[in-house]
């Protein structure tokens, strides 16, 4: 797994573990889902992303859209 494709299946599990939270706990957890897209689209434009550095460190393999 590349760290691209690492920090796409975080995204992926912070947006869908916000829907559920908000679904079964609170409806004010959608924010969680709200952060994560916002992230995902700064992250878009400006290349920069704290989860992919974060999995940088861990040793996952670089990928080509976070260098």
């Amino acid at each position: 797994m590349t760290v691209d494709r690492a920090v796409l299946a975080f995204a992926g599990f912070v947006v869908l573990l916000g829907v559920a939270l908000a679904h079964f706990v609170h409806p004010w957890w959608i924010a969680l889902s709200i952060f994560a897209g916002l992230n995902m689209m700064q992250a878009a434009f400006t290349g920069f992303c704290p989860a992919a550095m974060i999995f940088k460190r861990l040793g996952v393999k670089p990928g080509v859209a976070f260098r």
